[in-house]
């Protein structure tokens, strides 16, 4: 036992004495240090701002896209009922409202048709949706009213998308055309002609979300929009899509029955969603090779600071200390110069990601500046592809995978080079010096 704990206290001495000869080579007074170590250091903090910077934009694209299209779009869930195309049963959404987990149910009758305005005409994505959905907070949360209201009174009112009311030229007030078709008598289609004044032009902060949206009463697209062309379906919203979507699907099954058909977010938007997360994915690819290329730094470091301290090595190596000891030291040493270069690129990532909106409209109205010779507006990212504004999304998790990967690249990337300093041979480095 007495031998067993002498083992480990020396064990521990010695990495102890490792590591403080590494943090000296790293920041001490030593011009090695500065010229080897710290300079591989910059260059991982280098590497890593722009990948915790494209983490956050991306996370924070990602998140907001798909909260506009949960919240003001598909909903949670979609329910269809394939035995009728008519109005759903007071009961059925009574029923749904009684699940735990379900914060609201609302009716929908959505389809295409054409819109005339002042300057010309444009197909449209008809809403018909009770006025509720719209107050429900997380609408609120993503819903801007640029102009008039949001509130639709008369039957024949409408909110227009805020790319929609560019396109007529139309602002609250304005009268326009909407045209739709409807089955005759004889089962014939023909088309429609109504006139609707415009109450308001909502956004949702993602112009390719709500760029054709007309949104009408549900009582008016209920007597506008023939079942038979136009599709009608259950919005259901719960309290964490995120997490309790497939807990809550089975719910809605059993409680609907057969001739229903019920489909979770995932599935509606299955292509879009995956291409955020492949797209994701290939951003922090390509920047974690930025990473190995600076872990290679790392290792070209410990090369040269072997060279420079063979000395110190057999010095070392001549008051009694090992392979394995000598090699620890430049491992520790690589592992301090990750870490050092981890906490200042983490860091300063964080900082530009917090603030990366601010940066993006500064540099929006510096370029603005310089092209207004030329009568051009600068716009970093293009409000018909990304958000006007992107939410800041922290992913602490992939943070701290990240920096354990810097270290794990870098302790890699110098094992050889600290495994050749533990087999110099002291007497041949003294007879050289």
């Amino acid at each position: 036992m007495v031998q067993f704990l002498y083992m480990i206290t020396g064990s521990i001495r010695r990495i102890h004495s490792s590591f403080f000869i590494a943090l000296r080579y790293l920041w001490g007074p030593a011009k090695e240090g500065i010229r080897y170590l710290r300079g591989a250091a910059a260059g991982i903090a280098l590497s890593l701002v722009p990948i915790v910077v494209t983490l956050i934009v991306a996370d924070g694209m990602i998140q907001g896209i798909t909260g506009r299209y949960l919240e003001l779009g598909t909903g949670h869930f979609q329910i269809y009922d394939y035995l009728s195309y008519g109005d759903f049963p007071e009961e059925l959404l009574e029923e749904i409202r009684s699940i735990e987990d379900v914060r609201g149910v609302w009716q929908e009758r959505q389809g295409l048709g054409i819109i005339l305005g002042n300057e010309g005409r444009v197909g449209t994505t008809i809403r018909a949706v009770d006025n509720s959905f719209w107050t429900d907070p997380g609408s609120m949360e993503f819903l801007e009213v640029i102009a008039g209201t949001a509130e639709l009174e008369g039957e024949n009112e409408l909110l227009l998308g805020r790319g929609l009311a560019e396109t007529l030229d139309a602002e609250p007030g304005s009268t326009v055309r909407l045209m739709t078709i409807r089955v005759n008598e004889e089962g014939a289609s023909v088309p429609r002609v109504s006139l609707f004044t415009v109450k308001g032009i909502i956004s949702s902060g993602y112009r390719e979300l709500d760029a054709l949206w007309s949104v009408i009463n549900y009582e008016t697209g209920y007597n506008l929009l023939s079942p038979e062309l136009y599709r009608s379906f259950l919005i259901v919203k719960i309290n964490d899509p995120y997490t309790a979507s497939e807990r809550t699907l089975g719910q809605l099954i059993h409680r609907v029955g057969p001739g229903y058909g019920v489909y979770t977010w995932k599935e509606l938007q299955q292509s879009l969603y995956r291409s955020f997360e492949s797209t994701r994915q290939l951003l922090l690819f390509i920047m974690a090779i930025l990473v190995v290329v600076a872990a290679v730094n790392v290792s070209s470091a410990t090369s040269m600071l072997v060279i420079e301290r063979q000395r110190d090595i057999a010095v070392l190596k001549t008051g009694g200390g090992g392979p394995a000891a000598i090699s620890t030291i430049f491992l520790w040493g690589a592992l301090l110069t990750g870490l050092a270069g981890s906490v200042l690129g983490i860091s300063l990532g964080l900082l530009i990601g917090n603030y990366i909106n601010f940066i993006i409209r500064a540099l929006e109205q510096f370029l603005t500046v310089l092209s207004s010779p030329w009568g051009s507006e600068v716009k970093l990212l293009d409000p018909d592809y990304y958000l006007q504004t992107i939410p800041i999304i922290i992913d602490w998790q992939m943070i701290l995978l990240i920096a354990f990967f810097t270290l794990l690249c870098s302790c890699l990337a110098s094992a050889i080079p600290a495994r050749q300093a533990g087999k110099l041979k002291p007497l041949e480095i003294l007879r050289r010096v």
